[in-house]
């Protein structure tokens, strides 16, 4: 994977793990059926069974739920329940359903690209889009190669006798793009996001997180995961009893990188991900790895500097460059060049890669098919040549120019939000509103699409072509480091169903793929729009301004712009939104497991901001069209029809071993509890519902949280 230190912030995770297949990217780089109550408020109650006459379908809508007691389960609760999850997903739901879409459409550039890969251009991205997707779809060769591919690395590391060695190892994979142990790529500096530098940050193990090496609870998963890197090794030739003992080896190996390594939540500090070092104090860290070595072998001249982000985490890795065993090392390495190398090897390998990482990890029933596996690996190695020529197919002009319109609309509601705060001071607020006018609106695709000249795609060599554009795609980034940032790069290609802000950059980016219902409708009123993709915009919008987008200034440079006073009131609120999250337990069988306020904190404010931020424009918009301000479709007010195109966004259906996963990783909180979270904050929904004080839709005056 391109490692970006800073992770953009997303809208959503499902699709994006979904679609993405965390560890191999070209770039950079969620709930069960609430009880029966009364009916919904009388505004509600009569159109909850309505005939459709609109672009919402209100004969969805659950009139034996009321909208005040559980409106998630009012919005969506039927919907889940006629829509089940399909065998080779681990969820469902409106992010789902538009990605499926996006599959097909690139399933049809790509099934036209392999027809005509023959006749194409010499050289063109259609012609290397071709012959990749060929060979993935070949499988009867794949087959007959069985582990072939990887015979030459696996002999590397048989080869390896001292420390001296292993390292040379590590950073030679590195220069071919086969990332091992930790992770180095570009990024924005901190404190001169004007510049680009290298970033080489913790990495290296086979499961989510520190804790399921430590904790007890995660005693079973262990005994899975290790049987899985048995059977791993056992299918490239060692023997059995060879194969258990070198799986208790990588194991007891990981436990000691994990131990060393941050937790998702203590990631998300920017301290940690951050920590600028000469090359040679670097060495002082790591003595048997030699960072002059590692950055000559990448092509690289590195003057200054580059951060370190994870000292610890390195210091570690150098002790056991130091003490492990040779043969634990290569037990190690042995492991994970299978592992990476699976998904495009011969059935068996793909087939049990799935086992764990599909069935017993995220509770997945079947495998996808395999068309979408090889368009899979197509967008990790070429993603943003996909997306132009899915853009030349599926994005107009007029989608542009409509969701730049609702782009500024809302974000002019953020900037009048912001100054008239009640709880900043004028002095902070015009920082903040410096910071506002530096926001770098990007939608739809990139300007300037990258060139993938000198990508060499062979016809009928799967596995090396995907190898190539690893190469190739690790020195595109790492050509970046010593040079300027360019805000005009995307770190998202435009066939994805999300949107991001990146704070280095202060860019807000909405691809294509999204731009559509039930996100956005051409000819849709503007509640349902602006409750849709509006509230999207301002979602990313208030990222901006998030706990970790509030310590970066309007240039991308980690910089303090609060006053004492202000940035005390600003963790106080924030602190009321932990602590909302963190009474949530959405697992009905494990009532234990809580969401992790800390964790989930900023996409939690910026559900909030953006929801704030959106409704305000749409209030806007109503005051130019007060006819339409006044109108009821299918018996719904504009206000009402806001919110239930908000919590149609997040319906979700999703398998408990997934949900409780993203629980232990995920930066956002459940669709469910985003379908809620947000609207309980604000006295718009909770008047639009008729909803009163002691409905759990109403948080109580002293713990309703207001932040932007």
């Amino acid at each position: 994977m391109t490692y970006k230190h800073l992770k953009p912030l997303l809208l959503a995770a499902s699709v994006t793990f979904a679609l993405a297949a965390c560890g191999k990217q070209e770039q950079t780089p969620a709930p069960a059926p609430a009880p029966a109550a009364s009916a919904p408020a009388a505004a509600t109650t009569a159109s909850a069974v309505a005939k459709p006459t609109s672009i919402f379908d209100v004969s969805e809508l659950d009139s034996s739920i009321n909208a005040c007691q559980d409106f998630n389960g009012f919005v969506n609760a039927k919907w889940i329940a006629a829509n089940p999850i399909p065998n080779d997903r681990t969820s469902w739901g409106a992010f789902n359903e538009l990605a499926e879409k996006s599959l097909n459409i690139q399933h049809d550039i790509a099934e036209a690209a392999a027809k005509d890969a023959a006749q194409a251009k010499p050289g063109s991205i259609e012609q290397k889009i071709g012959w990749l997707y060929q060979a993935g779809m070949d499988q009867d060769t794949i087959n007959k190669l069985g582990y072939d591919p990887i015979k030459p690395k696996l002999d590397q590391i048989a080869a390896l006798k001292t420390p001296a060695d292993i390292a040379k190892f590590i950073t030679d994979r590195f220069a071919d793009g086969d990332q091992q142990v930790f992770q180095f790529g570009s990024g924005a500096d901190f404190k001169d996001a004007k510049l680009q530098i290298g970033f080489a940050n913790q990495n290296g193990l086979g499961l989510p997180t520190r804790d399921y090496y430590t904790d007890p609870k995660q005693a079973g998963l262990r005994d899975a995961y290790k049987a899985y890197i048995a059977k791993s090794l056992e299918l490239a030739g060692v023997a059995e009893a060879d194969a258990k003992q070198q799986a208790d080896e990588v194991l007891a190996f990981e436990t000691q990188l994990a131990k060393a390594s941050l937790s998702p939540t203590e990631m998300r500090d920017l301290d940690n991900q951050y920590h600028f070092i000469t090359v040679d104090a670097a060495d002082k860290i790591t003595p048997h790895f030699h960072w002059q070595e590692f950055f000559k072998a990448q092509g690289l001249t590195i003057d200054k500097g580059f951060s370190l982000s994870q000292p610890k985490f390195f210091a570690e890795f150098d002790k056991l460059l130091a003490t492990a065993p040779i043969s634990q090392w290569q037990a190690y390495l042995r492991f994970h060049a299978i592992d990476d190398a699976s998904p495009y090897l011969s059935t068996v390998f793909q087939d049990n890669h799935f086992d764990f990482y599909g069935k017993t990890l995220s509770g997945q029933p079947e495998q996808k098919p395999l068309w979408k596996r090889v368009l899979g690996a197509v967008n990790g190695s070429m993603g943003e040549a996909l997306g132009q020529l899915y853009v030349a197919k599926e994005f107009t002009p007029d989608a542009k120019e409509h969701a730049q319109e609702l782009v500024t609309n809302v974000r002019e509601a953020l900037k009048n939000r912001i100054a008239h705060l009640d709880w900043m001071s004028e002095e902070t607020k015009q920082k903040a509103i410096d910071k506002w006018n530096k926001f770098l609106p990007k939608i739809g695709y990139p300007d300037h699409w990258r060139s993938w000249d000198g990508l060499d795609i062979k016809q009928g060599d799967y596995y090396g072509d995907v190898l190539a554009a690893a190469k190739f795609n690790y020195q595109y980034d790492i050509d970046h480091i010593g040079k300027p940032t360019d805000r005009t790069e995307w770190g998202m290609t435009p066939q994805t169903v999300n949107a991001y802000y990146d704070p280095s950059t202060n860019t807000i980016n909405f691809p294509a793929a999204i731009l559509q219902p039930p996100f956005f409708y051409a000819n849709g009123d503007d509640a349902i729009n602006y409750g849709g993709i509006g509230a999207v915009i301002g979602h990313e919008s208030s990222h901006g301004f998030d706990d970790q987008g509030a310590q970066f200034d309007g240039d991308g440079n980690k910089a303090d712009w609060w006053s004492a006073k202000d940035k005390a009131q600003f963790k106080d609120r924030t602190g009321k939104l932990v602590a909302q999250f963190n009474t949530y337990a959405p697992l009905k069988d494990k009532p234990d497991l809580h969401v992790n306020g800390q964790l989930t904190l900023g996409e939690n404010i910026a559900d909030l901001g953006g929801l704030n931020v959106a409704y305000d424009a749409l209030q806007e918009a109503l005051k130019k069209n007060p006819t339409e301000a006044q109108e009821k479709i299918d018996g719904y007010t504009q206000d009402q029809r806001y919110f239930l195109s908000w919590a149609r966004v997040w319906r979700n259906n999703i398998r408990e071993k997934q949900a409780e996963l993203y629980l232990n990783i995920d930066p956002h909180a459940p669709a469910k509890l985003r379908a809620i979270g947000a609207p309980s904050n604000m006295t718009a929904f909770a008047e639009a519902f008729q909803c009163k004080a002691g409905d759990p839709m109403v948080r109580d005056d002293d713990k309703q949280v207001k932040i932007w």
